[in-house]
């Protein structure tokens, strides 16, 4: 099982980036995905997942209303589309799939399967 996640690389504050993360060895069309990420120095932290079928999103607070999950179950991939970025929204980002369990959806312990991330950074 395998995550590969892309899109990461330096823009100017206010720009935009599109991360994909492509899963290969299994379907994961029936879990629910997530992007996280980790800025330097900081814990890994929840930005936004979505549900099996793409019905039901859920979005950190400091990136509502920019940021944007998707999914492409024919392509097993996930996106997630950033824009009006901020300098506070660099840090390296990883995909994830539930592995189920009385966790929250917010909360990592919940994912089974991680990507090995991508780095974002946001120049001011």
């Amino acid at each position: 099982v395998q995550l590969q996640a892309s899109g990461g690389g330096l823009v100017q504050a206010g720009g935009s980036l599109r991360l994909s993360c492509a899963a290969s060895g299994r379907t994961f069309s029936t879990y629910r995905m997530a992007w996280f990420r980790q800025a330097p120095g900081k814990e890994r932290e929840f930005v936004a997942a979505i549900s099996w079928n793409g019905e039901s999103t859920y979005y950190s607070d400091s990136v509502k209303g920019r940021f944007t999950i998707s999914r492409d179950n024919a392509e097993n991939t996930v996106y997630l589309q950033m824009n009006s970025l901020r300098p506070e929204d660099t840090a390296v980002y990883y995909c994830a799939v539930s592995g189920g369990g009385y966790y929250t959806v917010v909360d990592s312990r919940r994912y089974a399967y991680w990507g090995q991330g991508t780095l974002v950074t946001v120049s001011s």
